[in-house]
């Protein structure tokens, strides 16, 4: 079977990028220019979206100490959410070594959401779109991969949702006709981590008979 390395090889342009990225939770502490922010953000307005209803809104923080601040806030009420699901659900949700490590920089670090990342994007859609989790996956997916083929590392936050529950929620002056689905954080990483395996296991081909 063709491993991942040996497959790099043989791609590039957008395949290579799909394959290079990667979701990284370590920056290095260098802003990122507003003009380079408005090419992701167009990247993620040319994703598909039912019926073309292009449903997602971008919130951004740039403030270091904002965004700090939210990290916290936000944290601790995921840790609340967290604990309330019993020693069953944290021993779940912490299953293997990769998920065990996460969850303890996620209670040992003082940035547990955003990871120091100088740019934190919060997509939002209204609640009444049935379809808009899918459509804000889309746009998401396209923000990383321009993110990732302009120099800069992004990771995609679902941590993010929690952020309607913290006291800081007013300050994004967010309707209350739209929700979070999710944050993107993004900017020059300071990692480079190691590609997972990936399922082979799971194509079906429906054939006639």
């Amino acid at each position: 079977m063709e491993t991942l390395t040996k497959k790099k090889a043989n791609i590039s342009g957008t395949l290579e990028t799909i394959y290079e990225r990667r979701a990284v939770r370590k920056y290095k502490h260098q802003t990122v220019d507003r003009k380079i922010i408005e090419q992701i953000i167009d990247a993620g307005r040319m994703a598909p979206s039912a019926i073309n209803k292009q449903p997602w809104k971008f919130y951004i923080l740039t403030d270091k100490d904002l965004i700090h601040s939210f990290s916290k806030e936000i944290g601790k009420v995921a840790a609340k959410g967290v604990l309330k699901t019993g020693v069953k659900g944290i021993i779940n949700s912490l299953r293997g070594p990769f998920h065990l490590l996460q969850g303890i920089k996620f209670v040992m670090t003082s940035d547990p959401v955003f990871h120091g990342a100088p740019v934190v994007i919060f997509i939002t859609a209204p609640k009444e779109n049935e379809w808009a989790s899918l459509d804000v996956g889309m746009c998401a997916q396209n923000m990383m991969l321009a993110a990732k083929t302009l120099g800069l590392e992004t990771c995609p936050i679902g941590f993010a949702k929690f952020v309607e529950q913290t006291n800081l929620y007013s300050k994004l002056n967010i309707p209350d006709s739209e929700h979070v689905l999710l944050a993107i954080i993004l900017g020059y990483g300071d990692e480079k981590p190691e590609v997972h395996q990936r399922k082979k296991d799971n194509v079906i081909y429906i054939d006639p008979l």
